[in-house]
């Protein structure tokens, strides 16, 4: 059986999806699926993806549903139900992966754990620059010194979240600061996130119902938050950031009242 089942949350920026799966492509390890968990993208874009899956070197499956706003934890649990693998691995379509990424979430998985990383914000004039091969043969990594100058006089911000750590006697001292959970760089065991009836799909704009509300619904239920700062890095594409509306805090609120880790309103109603 895979190790891992890496899920993509993912809407319509076919580019940006062309260059996390080279990312992909050259992870450390290969003993995982990838599911791209599709939130309604267009029919042309559904189609190339369909395409890239006839020749890709890793398992790849695709979740689609239809366009009816920002559903993201609904496509999510969907995805989660399709997973093969008892590990899954949280990532959204805009971040591509060091080759470590995977492996670096295997290696420190636990039950009862939930492991989160941090991520690289590129600049767009870094963006601007990626392809594909570029990509594949480790331009992000390689180039740690343009990051950090364009962190400086730039736009780039975290840069210093990019330097990768394999020894793990280093990475426990840069990780004994607790930090939370990151929607787009996490990982946990499936029967964990079972126990909390998966993401609450209520929330239907984006942040806090796929990270804040994750994380007190799993601490809840005795799952504990680890930092893998350093051993699971990722570097985030170039966009302009999204409405945050208020009535995700609102309904967090009303999560954070009721102290209730399973959600009525999740994987299964």
């Amino acid at each position: 059986m895979i190790k891992a089942t890496v899920i993509a949350a993912f809407y319509n920026k076919i580019d940006y999806l062309k260059l996390v799966l080279a990312g992909f492509e050259r992870q450390t390890t290969k003993d995982f699926e990838l599911i791209i968990a599709d939130d309604g993208s267009a029919e042309n874009v559904v189609a190339e993806i369909n395409n890239i899956r006839t020749s890709f070197p890793i398992p790849i499956k695709h979740i689609w549903q239809e366009d009816k706003g920002f559903r993201k934890n609904k496509i999510l649990n969907q995805a989660i139900i399709k997973a093969e693998s008892d590990y899954l691995i949280f990532i959204d379509a805009d971040c591509v992966p060091h080759r470590g990424f995977v492996e670096g979430h295997l290696n420190f998985s636990e039950e009862n754990i939930s492991l989160t990383g941090r991520r690289v914000n590129l600049s767009e004039k870094i963006t601007s620059v990626l392809s594909e091969q570029n990509v594949r043969e480790g331009y992000l990594e390689k180039n740690f010194l343009r990051q950090a100058v364009d962190g400086i006089f730039g736009e780039s911000v975290d840069v210093e979240k990019g330097i990768y750590i394999r020894n793990k006697f280093l990475l426990s001292l840069f990780n004994k600061k607790n930090r939370g959970l990151l929607g787009c760089n996490f990982s946990l065991f499936k029967n964990d996130l079972i126990k909390i009836n998966g993401f609450d799909e209520r929330y239907e704009a984006p942040s806090i119902g796929e990270d804040s509300d994750v994380q007190f619904r799993l601490e809840l239920s005795g799952v504990k938050i680890k930092s893998i700062n350093h051993a699971a890095v990722q570097y985030h594409l170039f966009h302009k950031l999204q409405e945050r509306p208020k009535r995700n805090l609102a309904l967090f609120e009303e999560v954070q009242k009721n102290k209730l880790a399973f959600t009525p309103f999740g994987l299964t109603k």
